[in-house]
């Protein structure tokens, strides 16, 4: 799919997550390894507390390797909403860097579930601390960390003062930030000129598309530049993953479609419009 491409596309399982708030599709990670290939991705993101049995090392590697897809990045994502990591997000978070330390190079991808915008600036810099702390955990084992904002009207990081006063704060000798394209357009602000003010701190990427109505919709159908957004990556040599979540409608009845239509569409589309 990118063989002449400096970056390589990857898909999240999210798109199947959101059907039944992941009860639907619970245990099927080793389908969605399947359908990725399928679709001509190369790489996969796993919500880490959803991986089912994969989560054992021995067995995700080997099916890994049966469809010809790498592990691109883990998704820990915790509500974090402490002062500081509860001791069970702890030990979750150290089992997500114990698996991660068998497949180097895949990115832990730190993201928080948003359970509401109360004490804000309060809470946004716990948040910081905390994914600062996990990073630098994670650093000290060889893996490289990177940062997910989201756009829920429950998240604390979904404006543009939330954006500043985040990543602004992120320890970048330990952690990136992964800019979500989807939802920074959901936030009021325009992905490519985001990604351009903190182009320093990217080191991994994920695509949706959105059309306002109210949020998310199927890749290649809403109002997300996605063609000017990938010129730009392939301009800058950046050397990453970008990963598709989408989370058009489409995928609440058929993540497989989905899934199926973005490898198609960025195969047939996306790249032959780069220059």
């Amino acid at each position: 799919m990118s063989e002449k491409l400096p970056f390589r596309f990857g898909s999240e399982v999210y798109t199947w997550f959101m059907s039944g708030n992941g009860t639907t599709h619970q245990g099927r990670l080793g389908h969605m390894i399947e359908i990725i290939a399928q679709a001509g991705f190369t790489g996969i993101q796993p919500i880490f507390t959803w991986m089912g049995e994969l989560v054992d090392p021995d067995r995700l590697e080997a099916k890994l390797k049966e469809q010809g897809i790498q592990l691109a990045a883990v998704a820990l994502a915790l509500e974090w909403n402490g002062t500081e990591e509860t001791q069970s997000e702890r030990l979750i978070a150290n089992n997500a860097i114990s698996l991660l330390e068998r497949f180097p190079g895949a990115v832990l991808n730190t993201v928080q579930i948003p359970t509401g915008r109360h004490e804000l600036e309060a809470r946004r810099r716990s948040l910081v601390n905390i994914v600062n702390t996990v990073s630098a955990r994670a650093k000290d084992k060889g893996i490289p960390c990177s940062f997910h904002p989201n756009s829920p009207h429950t998240s604390i990081i979904r404006t543009e003062e939330d954006y500043k006063v985040v990543l602004e704060s992120l320890d970048t000798t330990v952690t990136g930030w992964t800019p979500d394209v989807g939802h920074i357009i959901n936030g009021d602000m325009d992905p490519l000129s985001k990604m351009k003010e903190y182009a320093s701190l990217i080191n991994h990427v994920h695509y949706k598309d959105w059309d306002g109505n109210p949020e998310f919709t199927l890749m290649g159908s809403g109002k997300v530049d996605l063609l000017s957004i990938t010129q730009w990556l392939k301009d800058i040599n950046y050397g990453g993953w970008i990963i598709c979540e989408d989370e058009g409608k489409e995928a609440l009845d058929d993540p497989d479609f989905v899934t199926l239509h973005d490898g198609r569409w960025i195969q047939n589309d996306l790249i032959p419009g780069l220059k």
